[in-house]
């Protein structure tokens, strides 16, 4: 028999939604007792952002509680993506992977002086049932950020087809695991010869049987452990040609849980609130967060970003506290559940024109009220805008909106021509909300995320 059938199956972009874990545990578990039952191989594969600092596991454990769910599964291979390369600290990227009993691949992450980093190789050559299957892994290269962080990451495609070209020299089959998002993938595959497979990761898409693009096939399922991917590949020795490739995207929503991953589920959460137990300040009184009208934690938060990034206003969107804090102690735990999300500071040079569009845009009706999830906002509604450093001025008409009167900063009415260093959330600086404060200049600040200004806000001020 000259063909061999390989199996793969893989996680993506779970974003440590460990509630649906256990259920994922339960399938790959039945699969791999099935392999062992007939005594054939397979593969486990992470694409990335498995880890998400919105869960108090990963923030109170730096990510290595996701580290060991992976390692319990036995998982093989894993690459990095934007989850764990910007949200975590250099420092904290070096350590996460200490443990692993699995091997992360990304060829694309460099130190600034030109040297890989000790945890990841760019490929590597498993033989799987005989066959020797090259697997390369990259991530998105969101330059700006890792830069700041100390890191140098590369675009993949200027680097790529020399890759798969060593990696072909070496394997009869070769797999692309890409954080890229499906778009990139797509134009990997028309552009670099000799992929027979890209699992991809980052853009969410739910692929129930894969796509092909030219010789390629290219896969992705979903986010936040909703499904999980399989790959097979039928490969021939005779005419050492893949003859046969196909994927799913399986949903496990009707899945039994896995008693024991639940079990070391609640342990890490255990665990993860005695780290976050630090207390940050003691209140003599409640602090409120309105998302709807002026409160004090929103403009608590504001005056943070302000003083933190040295900006002369600052300005963040009131649902971004998912709570106020009762009077008594506060602890990194309580800044981390009311604000969960992983957004960094950035400061903005906008003109008084500019300030004056998104001001009145953020206290429309329309994004005062907008459900959003992405973009690392976690929370329910965007709310109101609290500012610090602005006196904003509305009145309510007979639309029953409130639409702005008047802005003043520093006493005196914004300057249509004057630049205005504005302190706030990255978020708004990717073009979806904002497009003036997408192709301003700014400036991000890593890796210190909104709570973290919060905690230092209140430290020195309760």
């Amino acid at each position: 028999m000259t063909s061999k059938t390989l199996h793969f199956y893989y996680t993506n972009d779970l974003h440590s939604h460990f509630e649906n874990w256990a259920k994922v545990s339960s399938y790959l578990k039945e699969k791999k007792r099935w392999h062992d039952l007939n005594g054939t191989s397979c593969l486990l594969l992470d694409l990335g952002d498995h880890s998400d600092k919105v869960h108090p596991i990963t923030e109170g454990t730096v990510g290595k509680g996701n580290v060991k769910l992976l390692n319990d599964l036995e998982f093989d291979y894993a690459t990095i993506g934007n989850n764990e390369g910007i949200t975590f600290s250099k420092q904290e990227l070096e350590a996460l992977y200490t443990e692993a009993t699995f091997q992360v691949i990304v060829a694309n992450l460099y130190h600034q002086d030109g040297t890989r980093p000790s945890w990841a190789i760019p490929y590597t050559i498993h033989e799987l049932d005989g066959v020797k299957v090259g697997i390369i892994g990259i991530t998105i290269p969101y330059e700006q950020f890792y830069s700041l962080l100390g890191w140098s990451i590369q675009a993949p495609l200027t680097m790529l087809q020399e890759l798969v070209n060593d990696v072909s020299n070496q394997a009869d089959v070769v797999m692309l695991m890409s954080h890229m998002g499906l778009g990139n993938d797509e134009q990997i595959a028309r552009e670099i010869n000799g992929i027979d497979v890209i699992i991809g990761a980052h853009t969410h898409h739910v692929l129930k049987h894969g796509m092909m693009v030219k010789d390629t096939l290219i896969t992705q399922a979903g986010k936040n452990g909703n499904y999980v991917g399989e790959v097979t590949l039928c490969y021939d020795s005779e005419s050492k040609e893949v003859t046969e490739k196909e994927a799913y995207a399986v949903s496990i929503r009707h899945r039994k849980e896995d008693q024991e991953t639940k079990d070391i589920i609640d342990q890490l959460s255990t665990n993860a609130q005695s780290l976050l137990e630090e207390v940050v300040c003691r209140l003599e009184q409640p602090l409120e967060a309105e998302w709807f009208k002026r409160s004090v934690l929103p403009d608590e938060l504001a005056a943070a970003l302000r003083e933190w990034c040295d900006a002369d206003i600052g300005m963040i969107n009131s649902g971004m506290l998912l709570d106020g804090l009762a009077e008594g102690n506060v602890s990194r735990e309580d800044l981390h559940r009311i604000c969960p999300h992983p957004v960094n500071p950035c400061k903005v040079i906008l003109k008084g024109t500019e300030l004056k569009e998104i001001i009145s845009h953020s206290m429309s009706d329309e994004l005062v009220n907008l459900s959003f999830k992405g973009l690392g906002f976690r929370g329910e509604v965007m709310g109101i805008m609290a500012f610090d450093g602005l006196e904003v001025k509305t009145v309510m008409m007979e639309d029953g909106l409130h639409h702005v009167t008047d802005v003043l900063h520093n006493g005196n009415h914004l300057s249509s021509d004057k630049e205005y260093a504005v302190a706030t959330a990255d978020m708004f600086t990717f073009g979806k909300f904002y497009p003036q404060m997408k192709h301003a200049k700014k400036k991000y600040y890593l890796p210190e995320m909104l709570r973290d200004l919060l905690a230092y806000r209140l430290e020195n001020r309760y």
